[in-house]
């Protein structure tokens, strides 16, 4: 692991070979339903392990069903209030509704390599385009030749098609098209503490992957901060061309050493 990714790592940021999305989706649902089960703010990771498989609150038939649940949800979101990237998603969760689906997309994108790699293929097809399970499997057998069977590919791009359909992304159940994704303030200003986390600052956090993901321009980019801002969920300062970011409620003491170290 390179120095930079070993820093990257101390804020919730994955980097390992493996990925979740090569068994399960981005498990929209799942998350849902633990998030409204376990309300409590100071919950940790043995509070979701319990609501997941002593209380099955997820509704799981055996033990062993349950139990991989709670392992996949790890791997996907961490379930770690002490990592600034699970910290934050809740915070947004509980402040925009309409924003999880995107949420969820962004924590499951700096946490997921396999599903991380697939960002540019789908993004670079045009709107209205059909988007099949077998060009995802060939563009992802192109990553790595051989790296998977036949069976372990066909399912990890279905559970990828699935992730970005849940997202906004696609549209369709058999058939998918390109569509445009729909982001809000909570999204946009979690998609910029991503950026800012990993080194970003000014005009470069609204050109980051991050918010690429998020399908907008630039300017509606800079719409959706400002709205932030108001919200009182981050600050967002603009004169002319220099723009400040900043984050007082979701950065601790802590985590802000560890940026000056990186930086």
């Amino acid at each position: 692991m390179t120095k930079k990714n070993s820093h990257l790592s101390q804020f919730g940021f994955s980097f390992k070979r493996a990925g979740a999305h090569s068994a399960r989706t981005m498990m929209l649902e799942e998350l849902i339903a633990l998030l409204a089960y376990v309300e409590r703010p100071d919950a940790d990771k043995r509070d979701y392990l319990r609501a997941i498989d002593d209380e099955n609150c997820l509704g799981k038939r055996s033990g062993k069903t349950r139990i991989l649940t709670y392992r996949h949800l790890v791997d996907l979101y961490s379930l770690d209030r002490t990592n600034v990237i699970f910290r934050s998603l809740l915070y947004f969760w509980n402040r925009d509704i309409d924003g999880r689906p995107l949420l969820a997309l962004l924590c499951t994108y700096a946490r997921d390599p396999i599903f991380r790699s697939t960002a540019a293929f789908i993004l670079e097809c045009p709107e209205g385009t059909t988007v099949t399970r077998e060009s995802l499997e060939e563009f992802i057998d192109s990553q790595e030749p051989g790296r998977f069977s036949k069976a372990t590919l066909t399912s990890t791009a279905q559970n990828i098609n699935s992730t970005w359909t849940k997202s906004g992304h696609l549209l369709g159940r058999v058939r998918k098209m390109r569509t445009r994704a729909n982001p809000t303030a909570g999204s946009v200003s979690y998609a910029l503490l991503l950026g800012y986390l990993t080194g970003m600052r000014g005009q470069a956090l609204f050109q980051s992957e991050y918010i690429k993901l998020l399908d907008r321009t630039f300017d509606r980019a800079i719409e959706l901060a400002e709205e932030a801002s108001r919200k009182g969920w981050i600050v967002f300062k603009r004169v002319s061309d220099v723009i400040e970011v900043l984050f007082p409620n979701l950065i601790n003491q802590e985590e802000m050493e560890w940026l000056r170290e990186q930086n």
